[in-house]
């Protein structure tokens, strides 16, 4: 049987690897494409951000290729993020975004995700405009964590750009959350693919809807 050290090293090596195979190759992933004439993020595709958008890159990949969290939360996330970056209005919004989205992606690769679930809210089939992120964690086999990210306008001062959701429970209680950060009580409910989240709370709406589950 492989000791946890050992499996790092296999993994240490294997992103190696993947990454000079991919860098190798014409074709690699991107997290912004800056290729298309007209591209509707001339800031970012400006020669001032050249670095960024490298190592942004290069964070994408490597996330896409070693993290333990389905890829297409990774690219939906990343659509997500996008969006958000189109409303910047402020060179200093950008470099923001830019921060926050290389701050997720590190979260990807560093971290053991084989133990989470993804949701994504969404709306008459597309992302919801109010866009949350939510993570089911099992801690335990007695303990749950369930935390959450809804993304406000990125124009806003860094700590009013989006509203953090926290909660712990258990497996037997996990469809009656509390929210520790705002004291908000929600009604989870789970069905294969799709997580309905109610409440009767007045101002505890912004993380109540459908949201679609990420395996």
């Amino acid at each position: 049987m492989l000791l946890k050290s050992d499996i790092n090293i296999i993994k240490t090596i294997t992103i190696g690897l993947s990454i000079g195979f991919f860098f190798s190759s014409p074709i690699h992933a991107e997290a912004i494409d800056c290729s298309v004439p007209g591209h509707s993020l001339q800031k970012v595709c400006s020669a001032a951000f050249s670095k960024q958008r490298d190592h942004l890159d290069n964070l994408y990949l490597t996330s896409l290729l070693v993290t333990d969290a389905p890829a297409r939360i990774i690219k939906d996330t990343q659509l997500m993020w996008v969006q958000r970056l189109k409303q910047c209005k402020s060179i200093d919004c950008i470099k923001q975004q830019i921060d926050l989205r290389a701050d997720d992606l590190n979260i990807f690769v560093s971290l053991n995700q084989s133990l989470t679930q993804h949701y994504l809210k969404f709306e008459r089939g597309a992302f919801a405009q109010q866009q949350v992120h939510m993570k089911v964690h099992q801690l335990s086999k007695d303990r749950i964590k369930i935390e959450a990210v809804a993304y406000r306008n990125p124009n806003n001062r860094l700590d009013a750009q989006s509203i953090a959701f926290l909660a712990y429970t258990t497996p037997n209680q996990k469809t009656e959350v509390t929210d520790n950060e705002h004291d908000c009580k929600y009604q989870f409910n789970y069905s294969k693919a799709i997580l309905s989240v109610k409440t009767v709370q007045k101002g505890c709406e912004r993380f109540a809807g459908v949201y679609r589950l990420y395996d």
